[in-house]
């Protein structure tokens, strides 16, 4: 497995390379996703990570494939984020779709051929995912959607949405389902797209389901499991988004230190001074530790301690990532202002990275429940004599 991985790392290293750093700005000044790239992305292997090879997947394990993100990350973190959710879904056709439904999709989402892409947030509801308003209407095998979908992801670009519905009035998660819809269904349509301008190729638009009719086979998640699926794909692209933060804080280091081992300032280089190499120094310690915090957190998924893991490493490492991109173009003084650089590209991608998929305060209270539950099974410490008498 190890020779495998590491083809498929070389792969993302060269797609980078020759697909998405000399052609992201141009991305970005089109306002178009670049389907040349991710179907070349498909063909590189990019495209079904964790799909089995049966279905034309590369079968890789979450803690291998997610580290690819890492790589297409130093290109772009938006780019990045979108294969990596066409990739949860490829994940959640394979292992959970109906058999109808896989021999319809799931080569091809595997091949790249055709995208996928998930939709839970609605408007009213990101974070808190059980105030949700699309209903699904159950009847002779038939599935009557009604609804909204806020923040989708390649939004009328990909060929088929997994949404999640909630198929009854009451109140809670208890009958939610995930099922697949594809674009050219009667009934779905997007609204306008999202003003974004440091990743207007990326389509984000809400997503509107009227009287939208699919067949039970497109059932991922039955009624019930839902929101449970919800989650553990949340968990995995929390985990992407930190791979892929990793690529970004590289990409900015790298571009301060190609700045300033030339700069010449005080009689030196601008890379001589304590100052500089202390500040890029805590760059290069936070982008050490993200590794290994997103590796753990991959490693982990899957297992009782996935959650906690996830939301620690998407806690920290966009953070991190935000940190170094302030202060590489700080290193830079004014020349890190400047469009060449794409300093300010990776400011706003940083940021855009801290909030998708749960904020870094979504992360805090994932972690503070796991402690009140920690501190439930440690010992009372006494509490000393004549204190709060």
């Amino acid at each position: 497995m190890s020779s495998h991985i590491d083809a498929i790392l070389a792969a993302a290293i060269r797609h980078c390379q020759e697909e998405i750093i000399p052609n992201v700005d141009s991305w970005n000044e089109s306002a178009r996703w670049p389907r040349s790239a991710s179907d070349a992305a498909g063909a590189a292997g990019l495209t079904g990570l964790y799909a089995p090879k049966e279905w034309g997947g590369q079968g890789l394990s979450l803690g291998d494939g997610i580290q690819v993100y890492e790589q297409l990350g130093k290109g772009d973190g938006a780019y990045a984020f979108a294969l990596s959710m066409h990739n949860i879904c490829t994940f959640a056709t394979c292992g959970y779709g109906t058999e109808g439904f896989k021999q319809k999709w799931a080569r091809d989402l595997a091949s790249g051929r055709k995208l996928a892409n998930f939709a839970l947030t609605e408007p009213q509801s990101g974070s808190d995912a059980g105030n949700m308003y699309s209903r699904a209407v159950v009847k002779d095998g038939k599935w009557t959607i009604n609804g909204k979908k806020a923040w989708v992801s390649l939004a009328g670009e990909a060929d088929v949405y997994l949404t999640v519905v909630k198929t009854s009035d009451a109140p809670g998660h208890k009958d939610m389902a995930m099922i697949a819809i594809p674009k050219d269904t009667p009934g779905v349509s997007f609204g306008p797209l999202y003003d974004t301008p440091s990743y207007n190729f990326l389509p984000l638009a809400e997503m509107y389901l009227d009287n939208v009719v699919v067949p039970e086979e497109n059932i991922i998640l039955p009624i019930g499991q839902g929101l449970q699926g919800a989650l553990m794909a949340i968990d995995i692209a929390r985990t992407s988004i930190a791979a892929g933060c990793c690529g970004l804080i590289e990409s900015a280091l790298d571009t301060a230190l190609s700045y300033a081992k030339n700069r010449k300032m005080f009689k030196g280089k601008n890379l001589d001074l304590d100052g500089i190499q202390w500040m890029l120094g805590d760059v290069a310690t936070d982008l050490e530790a993200s590794r290994l915090l997103y590796r753990a957190a991959a490693n982990a998924l899957g297992t009782p301690e996935g959650p906690l893991m996830a939301a620690h490493a998407k806690k920290f490492v966009p953070d991190a990532a935000v940190r170094a991109a302030n202060t590489c173009t700080q290193v830079m003084g004014g020349s890190g202002l400047l469009a060449q650089y794409g300093m300010d590209r990776l400011s706003r991608l940083s940021q855009m990275l801290r909030i998708v998929d749960g904020t870094t305060e979504i992360s805090r209270v994932v972690i503070g429940r796991a402690l009140q539950k920690r501190a439930e099974g440690l010992p009372d410490l006494p509490v000393p004599k004549g204190y709060g008498e």
